[in-house]
């Protein structure tokens, strides 16, 4: 065994005495490997040309001392005393590609410039083992500042930035040699995943993980000496908050959104297939001479863009009021059945709107998200707290403010309706027609608010870090349009997973990258998917989006699911709806074009009666209508359910039956009933379930909370047919 052992040990050294012998430097190439991406349509025609590249070395004396060390800091600290590479590291990084897991370990910063300069990005034992080789022979021909020139001179920063004297112009508008600490440690934390963390697109995961990765460098600066801890203290990260972009010629207008979103899919993907890093994986995409063809239809994406400037841009007036220069509109329209994204509305202009509406996650879903809850009770199979099924036909107490209970015991949660309008014992049919919060809530305590988010997660919701209260049954998280439009897509789907895909194909020269299909396994029933399609037909036909939707005299018998939402304090306002063919989700944010905070969008387009609430139900319901009627023909869904107002009944149901438990304040009205769709589109007056079941709870006094998402419909003082809550301009 010993003898083995030692036997292999020399034919190792003496493989790799062989392979330092072969392999010799190589002529750098990177500047030769940067070429246009040339992006398509999905019938072939050219959607744009993006490649002009942007780099300018620059001599490593011009950058300030403390600027070269925050690289050297962020990246290898060890960097002016080892031999150029990390055993351990490279050790890790070989196993991990032979095993097929993950990404490679860390690297050296000599080994990062041979991999920028003399080779590429490709994850495989051969790369690596060159790799190796060709760093040692770096580190032994090449003074350090030598190698450290190259690796901050040859980087990718994003914004199209290569070397840092792009990523100082790009980011601070300024020269390399005129950098400060604080933004040379912002750079170099950058590499790390340069879309992922500039600031100006983060969410909120990548602020944090870039604020925390500027706090490492700094403090590694003080512990290698290079910087004074006193100075170090007083150092703030809102000093080192870059500029906003400026976009890249070819991509203004939507096509700037749609290359990005495309850029990050195949990044991923090679991330998957080939263990790279964020960053490593962004620098072979980005220039790199790929022919990216996308899932867009070109007449259905001119369609989306025509609908949003129809329906509300036309109707903004900044300098008339203030409130309209801070509405944002966000768009994702997918195939059901492909799973292909179609259109997409990324914001009003790449060139003055960096932040792609349609994939941001940091607004409220609200009031959208109920049908999730309602999907996992079916799923679940799940009871009310006195023991009865929950359907389309289960009472809850609608009463405004109630107190959520869980078996007795308050959770302290008592969410008010829209307009505090109490509703009294409603069908789960008419509460979501009418988006009643308080019975959402109880509904999700029901059901269990765990199972609530892993039946979201099921969906396609990205619930990472969520918690599972009961706040969360009023869209309360964050979300996208691209996220929300997966999720409904998923239910059109009769339950399949649909993650919606705007790559079609990817080709480099001497490759292609496999793109996963867009349809995954069956994640939530076909009946439980279903019943909830059938039950949104009855929020278009006889609910919040009716006058925009049902009424709509585009609309040509085509049959429709949806929902409307609306955030607290009107900062978002949502309908996601859907045809048998086609699912479309719309956002509107409100966001103050300085500070990027979230804002009140009350008062828009100046509707009346001031101010004027934007609800689900009104533009994005509009934008939705003009789009969607447009570019599809009629149609009916095909429903595994006995459920819902998109069901016929068989007979003729009474509302004769009092509930058995009569609740403890007088209903404001009469239970309301489910209506069904006709073919024709217009709604039937027939309620859908006779409700026999007693409501869930007995109602408490209505004890209201604010600062929650809230959507509902009231009539509008001005005009009561119009239940959008909209009033008149």
């Amino acid at each position: 065994m010993l003898g083995t052992f030692l036997g292999l040990c020399l034919l190792g050294i003496g493989g790799f005495v062989v392979l330092y012998m072969l392999v010799d430097v190589p002529k750098g190439n990177a500047a030769a490997r940067q070429q246009s991406n040339i992006y398509k349509y999905s019938d072939g025609s050219v959607l744009a040309r993006v490649g002009t590249v942007n780099r300018e070395s620059v001599d490593l004396a011009k950058v300030p001392k403390p600027v070269q060390h925050t690289f050297v800091a962020a990246e290898n600290k060890t960097f002016y005393h080892d031999s150029g590479i990390d055993v351990r590291g490279l050790a890790r990084g070989l196993f991990n590609t032979v095993s097929g897991h993950g990404t490679q370990g860390g690297s050296t910063i000599t080994q990062q410039y041979v991999k920028n300069y003399y080779l590429n990005q490709d994850q495989t034992v051969t790369r690596k083992l060159k790799e190796m080789v060709i760093s040692l022979k770096v580190d032994r021909r090449l003074t350090k500042e030598q190698i450290l020139a190259g690796y901050i001179n040859t980087s990718y920063y994003g914004r199209n930035a290569y070397g840092i004297q792009a990523a100082a112009q790009a980011y601070y508008r300024t020269d390399a040699s005129k950098l400060s600490v604080q933004q040379g440690a912002y750079l170099a934390a950058l590499l790390q995943a340069p879309s992922q963390y500039d600031w100006a697109v983060a969410g909120p995961v990548g602020k944090r993980l870039v604020q925390e990765r500027w706090n490492y460098v700094l403090d590694n600066m003080v512990k290698q000496k290079w910087l004074d801890p006193t100075e170090r203290q007083n150092m703030q990260f809102k000093d080192a908050i870059p500029e906003d972009p400026k976009g890249t010629p070819g991509e203004e207008g939507q096509k700037g959104y749609l290359v990005q979103l495309a850029n990050q899919q195949l990044e991923q993907q090679l991330m998957s297939d080939e263990g790279m890093s964020r960053s490593q994986a962004e620098s072979a995409v980005v220039d790199r001479g790929w022919t990216i063809t996308l899932n867009i239809d070109k007449k259905r994406q001119k369609a989306l863009e025509q609908a949003v400037k129809s329906q509300l841009t036309s109707k903004l007036n900044p300098k008339k009021r203030k409130v309209d220069g801070n509405v944002q509109a966000g768009a994702v329209s997918v195939d059901p059945k492909t799973g292909r994204v179609v259109a997409l509305y990324g914001g009003q202009d790449y060139f003055k709107h960096y932040f792609n509406n349609a994939t941001r996650r940091d607004y409220q879903p609200a009031s959208t998200f109920k049908p999730v809850i309602l999907a996992a009770a079916l799923e679940h199979n799940a009871t009310t707290q006195t023991g009865k099924p929950i359907n389309a036909g289960t009472l809850y107490d609608g009463t405004s403010g109630r107190q959520v209970l869980d078996h007795g015991s308050k959770v302290g949660f008592a969410p008010p309706n829209e307009d505090h309008v109490d509703y009294g014992p409603i069908t789960v049919q008419r509460a979501m027609d009418e988006s009643v919060n308080s019975v959402f809530a109880q509904m999700g305590v029901d059901v269990g608010m765990t199972k609530v988010m892993d039946t979201a997660k099921q969906l396609g919701m990205d619930t990472e870090g969520m918690q599972a209260v009961p706040a969360q049954t009023l869209g309360s998280m964050g979300a996208s349009p691209l996220e929300m439009a997966g999720i409904y897509a998923t239910f059109d789907n009769h339950g399949h997973k649909v993650t919606p895909s705007i790559v079609k194909t990817a080709e480099q020269k001497d490759r292609s990258v496999h793109m996963p299909d867009p349809i995954g396994d069956q994640v939530i029933s076909r009946t439980a998917a279903d019943t909830v399609t059938s039950v949104l037909t009855g929020v278009v036909d006889d609910g919040t989006a009716k006058t925009s939707v049902a009424a709509n005299p585009l609309r040509n018998g085509q049959q429709v699911a949806g929902k409307t939402g609306t955030s607290d304090e009107n900062k978002s306002a949502w309908f996601t709806g859907y045809t048998p063919d086609l699912v479309t989700s719309v956002g509107l944010f409100g966001e103050d074009g300085k500070t990027r905070s979230h804002v009140s969008m009350m008062g828009a387009t100046g509707l009346l009666p001031y101010p004027g609430r934007v609800n689900g139900g009104s533009y994005p319901a509009r934008i939705w209508a003009e789009y969607t009627f447009g570019v599809t023909e009629r149609a009916r869904f095909d429903l595994d359910t006995t459920q819902g107002a998109a069901v016929e009944p068989t007979d003729t149901p009474t509302l004769s039956r009092t509930p058995s438990q009569s609740p403890s304040d007088t209903p404001s009205s009469k239970p309301p009933t489910s209506t069904s769709a006709s073919p024709s589109g217009t709604p039937s007056r027939t309620p859908t379930r006779t409700p026999t079941q007693t409501p869930s709870q007995t109602p408490t006094s209505p004890s209201p909370t604010t600062g929650q998402p809230t959507d509902g419909v009231t009539q509008d003082p001005l005009n009561p047919g119009n239940t959008d809550n909209l009033g008149r301009q």
